[in-house]
């Protein structure tokens, strides 16, 4: 995998800075996709994939991709994080996003247009991200209250099979969006940048008005 710096110790684990984006945004574009657990965000993303033919990228499937790939020089590194509870690296996930776009770019011959689900989930990784790889477009923020999100959840445990989806982890993923996400909303919004989608609703409802923010911000569906 190319472009990682390789592993020091963990505090010092640095990218090389970049005096201009690996991306330009007259050429690719980048929406963010944020919401709380059970706001419907990989629901909306699929059509969004289906109508405008967005490549859908999540750092998370990413990142367990990585800590599983054979040969990777970061697999342990990630696994050692993910078994302590604590954060990867934001250098190691922002370097994992640039190179899944700049393969699908390359070899799968992407139109440019990608959908980056549950990221950035800190202030860091947002302007890492964006000074390094790509300025967003907009995020597109589900906007759902927690007691909904929480029957949701609970309702998809039944048959999920999902260790996460109980009472008890729901209410500490929603703590955790709120005190370290909500900022990047809050941030990106101060900008200007933020498309914000009540999501109360039942799919088609909350997707017939995703489709007219995202004419409103100049993005047509593929015939």
């Amino acid at each position: 995998m190319p472009a990682l710096p390789p592993p020091a110790d963990k505090p010092q684990l640095s990218a090389p800075k970049k005096d201009t984006p690996t991306f330009s945004p007259d050429k690719v574009s980048v929406i963010f996709v944020l919401g709380g657990p059970g706001a419907g965000k990989g629901t909306q993303c699929d059509r969004l994939v289906r109508d405008y033919g967005f490549t859908h990228l999540s750092a998370g499937d990413l990142l367990r991709e990585e800590q599983d790939r054979e040969g990777s020089q970061f697999g342990s590194l990630i696994k050692d994080y993910i078994k302590e509870g604590t954060i990867v690296p934001m250098e190691i996930t922002v370097q994992l996003l640039e190179n899944a776009m700049n393969d699908d770019l390359t070899h799968k011959h992407g139109n440019g247009r990608f959908l980056i689900d549950g990221f950035p989930r800190k202030m860091d990784q947002a302007l890492k991200f964006e000074e390094s790889v790509c300025p967003s477009k907009f995020t597109l923020f589900f906007d759902c209250p927690e007691d909904v999100m929480q029957e949701r959840l609970l309702n998809r445990g039944k048959t999920s099979g999902r260790a996460d989806d109980n009472a008890e982890s729901i209410k500490k993923r929603f703590k955790t969006f709120v005190e370290t996400s909500m900022p990047v909303v809050e941030y990106f919004e101060k900008e200007g940048k933020v498309v914000r989608i009540p999501a109360t609703r039942a799919p088609d409802e909350v997707y017939a008005e995703v489709k007219e923010k995202m004419g409103e911000r100049g993005f047509e569906m593929e015939k």
